[in-house]
């Protein structure tokens, strides 16, 4: 097959050699544009001497090309070149010349190509403005990277898609302990532990960053001495103007004391929960709205209900007078605690406990009420020893009585029978006087 129109290989490969014609046209062209160039164009041998010049060079007069001929000499283009210059008619004009080296068949350099453009007074207005965006754009430059150098309890890493490291802040070097210099244009798997590397949890958190826009994960991470800390880890791909992904930023922030310390808190947790489950007397917390908030195991028993179920409900549905329960918890909200409060628990299967409850308000590090904990003390087996031993100095309280009675008869009766005989004596004294 043919080759294009445009000269480009067909399929077969070939190329149509360019015809006389089409560079004729060619040239003609470039001389229309050049012609018509508001801008003066012109070309000098590197003695000066002038080989080309167009309608805008004969507008605009003059200019010292003798100034910047040596840095044509060994190839070097010039451009933006500001200057004055004086017109024919004596005018003086600001031109700005781009002037470019101009090559022989064997690649020497046999002039320069010059082109002027008349400095106007929107150019300067713009020139300003490109200026007064560059010094902003500095100064704004500027600021972030005082404000990324500046933040040292955050390490702040930028990496290109590669995982290059490429800049380094100072709250990296602070947690990772390399100096910048040591680590830009390294592999970043050097912050990672071989295992989280080997097992692709690494990979795994970069793809989906690149993926997603953003990605966190916890890590422990390697200094340089080779010691080891937990790290929560932030990447965010970043995009260039036009949305093409570039590379990553990577922030992490050393949370090994943050994480000691939840586990010191999680054991002491776990600690008081073991201390409160092992109480035998129920023990309940209650809101200031009088729901419950948490029961131990012996307020699962006492109740026949689960803690899913208790937890939420009203804490005066359990008990067989529910207004004094009611009561009971309004009053530790008030008064800030009651003492041997009596109430008695209702089971599902009907049975009664009689308990004497015991609470007080607990606050928050603001001194606000959170809510009430309260513990009741079964007094079941008490009330039933007291019944008993009620019951059985009734019983003794009785058989005294009965005795005293008894006593009183028998007393009575001996007292009688002393009368009688005295009475029976006084007859015979005075049967014998007669």
């Amino acid at each position: 097959m043919a080759a294009h129109a445009d000269g480009s290989p067909g399929r077969s490969g070939t190329v149509r050699p360019e015809h006389p014609g089409h560079r004729t046209a060619g040239l003609e062209l470039l001389a229309a544009i050049v012609g018509s160039s508001d801008d003066a164009i012109f070309s000098k041998t590197l003695d000066g001497v002038v080989t080309s010049w167009n309608k805008a060079a004969e507008r605009i007069y003059g200019y010292r090309a003798e100034e910047i001929l040596d840095r044509i000499r060994i190839g070097e283009r010039v451009g933006h070149y500001e200057t004055t210059r004086r017109r024919k008619d004596g005018a003086t004009i600001e031109i700005s010349l781009t002037v470019s080296p101009v090559h022989d068949a064997a690649g020497g350099i046999a002039g320069a190509s010059s082109i002027a453009h008349i400095i106007t007074e929107s150019d300067r207005r713009r020139d300003f403005t490109e200026l007064d965006q560059a010094r902003e754009f500095s100064e704004t430059k500027a600021f972030l990277d005082n404000i990324l150098q500046s933040v040292t309890k955050y390490s702040i890493i930028g990496m290109d898609l590669d995982h290059h490291i490429l800049s380094w802040n100072k709250g990296a070097s602070r947690n990772y302990g390399y100096a910048a210099q040591e680590v830009v244009g390294q592999d970043s798997n050097i912050l990672h532990t071989p295992h989280d590397v080997q097992s692709g949890a690494v990979k795994r958190l970069r793809t989906a960053a690149y993926e997603d826009g953003m990605a966190e994960g916890t890590f422990e991470r390697v200094r340089k001495d080779g010691s080891r800390f937990t790290a929560s880890v932030v990447v965010t791909r970043r995009d260039d103007t036009l949305g093409h992904p570039v590379g990553f930023l990577v922030m992490s922030h050393d949370i090994s004391e943050k994480q000691l310390a939840e586990e010191k808190l999680r054991s002491t947790a776990m600690y008081s929960r073991s201390l409160i489950e092992a109480s035998l007397d129920p023990l309940v917390t209650i809101s200031p709205e009088g729901k419950i908030t948490d029961v131990n195991e012996a307020a699962i028993r006492v109740t026949g209900v689960t803690r899913a179920q208790l937890v939420g409900t009203d804490f005066s549905d359990y008990f067989t007078e529910p207004d004094r329960a009611r009561e009971g918890y309004r009053r530790v909200f008030a008064q800030g605690f009651v003492t041997d409060y009596p109430l008695t628990i209702r089971h599902t299967d009907g049975g009664l406990t009689d308990v004497l409850y015991n609470a007080s308000v607990y606050n928050d590090e603001a001194g606000h009420v959170l809510g009430a904990f309260a513990a009741a003390r079964d007094v079941t087996a008490q009330r039933r020893a007291e019944s008993e031993v009620a019951s059985q100095r009734a019983r003794e309280l009785d058989r005294l009585a009965e005795l005293e009675r008894f006593q009183k008869l028998t007393v009575g009766r001996e007292l009688r029978m002393i009368e009688l005989k005295k009475e029976i004596e006084d007859l015979r004294a005075a049967a014998e006087g007669t």
